[in-house]
């Protein structure tokens, strides 16, 4: 366990960049799990206690909007109480109007998605959000480069692919000042063209980037499904420390909920499918190394 936050200065006292920076000193990454329901963020807070992993729960905008700002205090709230440390995070916040929402609420750390802009434009939005944040202890998280495809909240951009160039993430991450930063090496968004990602993925370009950047600035995978465990530990080896999962962990839990939801009680129905939910996530624990860090 790392040491209590009262002892640091921010970033140090932010529960996100304490999970992401303890896996970057010890070579490993940190599932960061999209949750939609009460089911996904039981399953998350039971898997990671019981694997002694840390954990990330991610909600969308569509969260803030649908569910309320009362049930993110109860996700954090939950996250926090749990008996290893589990952060709160924002994804692919992409609405001006969702980023100032979202800092009157607890995240411990926000995605600001600015990847559409123009490079230049990408770097002053999220330099004025970080400085922002920083007073109500929220790390930000930026892409750079365009990771195509579509995904809850995140429209489908109709342009070629731009990938990362690691000269300029170094440049992108000391103007800017964000805190994690998600590359674009031809990882997509809400699936894969045949040869999957074996035969998108730019790993070399990943580990430049990686060699620059993430000694200081922990790297993001988004745009994992579907992902061979082989080659999540690839990633892991160029600097990828938060591994953005949904689908991933999420399908089996689906298909136990369609196929048992005209027969099992609304209660056996939810504990049974928290029970299939948390064991894909427990797996992922293993392959990306964070289980038994805690």
């Amino acid at each position: 366990m790392f040491p209590s936050s009262e002892d640091h200065i921010f970033p140090e006292t932010n529960l996100t960049w304490r999970i992401l920076n303890h896996a970057n000193a010890n070579g490993y990454a940190v599932g960061a799990y999209n949750c939609y329901n009460t089911d996904g963020i039981m399953a998350v807070i039971k898997a990671a206690e019981r694997q002694r992993s840390a954990a990330i729960i991610q909600l969308f905008p569509w969260t803030m909007h649908f569910q309320g700002p009362e049930f993110i205090r109860y996700v954090v709230n939950a996250a926090h109480a749990a008996a290893v440390p589990v952060a709160v995070h924002l994804d692919h916040c992409i609405k001006p109007e969702d980023v100032e929402l979202a800092l009157t609420l607890p995240f411990d750390s926000i995605m600001v998605d600015a990847s559409i802009a123009d490079e230049e434009s990408n770097i002053r939005f999220c330099k004025s959000i970080v400085q922002r944040a920083q007073a109500l202890n929220i790390t930000i998280e930026a892409e750079m480069g365009r990771i195509e495809g579509c995904e809850d909240g995140l429209p489908t951009v109709d342009m070629e692919g731009v990938m990362t160039r690691p000269e300029d993430a170094e440049n992108f991450v000391r103007q800017s000042g964000v805190h994690f930063l998600a590359p674009s090496f031809g990882n997509i968004h809400g699936g894969y063209p045949p040869g999957g990602a074996e035969n998108a993925w730019d790993l070399p370009r990943l580990s430049a980037i990686g060699g620059l950047v993430s000694s200081r600035t922990p790297l993001v995978l988004h745009g994992t499904h579907p992902v061979p465990d082989d080659l999540f530990r690839k990633t892991i080896a160029c600097g990828v420390r938060k591994i953005n999962l949904n689908r991933t962990v999420r399908d089996e839990y689906t298909r136990f909920i369609a196929d048992n939801a005209a027969t099992l009680e609304l209660t056996v129905l939810q504990e049974e499918g928290v029970k299939v939910y948390l064991r894909s996530i427990e797996r992922m624990m293993g392959v990306m190394g964070s289980a038994g860090r805690y």
